[in-house]
């Protein structure tokens, strides 16, 4: 009931509507990668997707923003059941891709956002590694670039409540990840995916 609401709520402040361009709805195993602009991205890409694929998405969001307790943890877990990743973890504290991995396994496709942090700027910057990591580990799942437009000036970085803007989420053609592909290859065309949406 609450991820209805939710999605609705979304819709109607910022329009979220969702185009797919290069692909079409599909309940297959899916990584879908955005740019990362403002608190209501990872609301509106989940939003666009259609309410059989949100309830087998997992946005990943950052645990140390929304998995506090309060109206915004209840709202990550019971709303859009969030898969909670350690920004400050590092390698000797363990993977800290290992919950979407373990997601990917259950057969859940995750929505992540490259970056790392959100940037009041409408293209992206560049991506740190972890799609890398996981397009390696799970090369069967789909890698659909998707292009958060206007968020950036709906809600930017520092702002409690939206600026009622049309915004829109464009979802791309997978990507492929090549074998022989360097890590910053790679991370680059797929930077280059979402700016060709934009």
């Amino acid at each position: 009931m609450l991820s209805h609401l939710l999605a609705l709520l979304v819709r109607i402040l910022v329009g979220a509507r969702g185009f797919w361009v290069g692909c079409q709805p599909a309940a297959t195993l899916r990584i879908y990668y955005a740019n990362h602009t403002s608190h209501l991205d990872t609301l509106a890409l989940w939003s666009a997707l259609p309410a059989d694929l949100r309830a087998k998405t997992r946005p990943v969001a950052a645990k140390d923003y929304w998995s506090g307790g309060g109206i915004r943890g209840y709202i990550a877990r019971r709303g859009f059941n969030a898969l909670f990743i350690d920004r400050s973890s590092d390698k000797r504290d363990g993977d800290p891709l290992l919950p979407l991995a373990e997601a990917l396994q259950r057969g859940e496709s995750l929505i992540i956002f490259p970056e790392g942090t959100r940037r009041a700027q409408a293209l992206p910057s560049p991506f740190k590694s972890g799609l890398f990591h996981l397009a390696t580990q799970f090369p069967d799942a789909e890698l659909v670039p998707v292009y958060l437009d206007n968020l950036y000036r709906s809600m930017p970085k520092g702002t409690f409540l939206p600026v009622p803007l049309t915004c829109s989420v464009r979802f791309g053609t997978p990507l492929q990840r090549h074998a022989d592909e360097t890590k910053d290859a790679f991370l680059e065309r797929a930077r280059q995916a979402i700016v060709d949406l934009a």
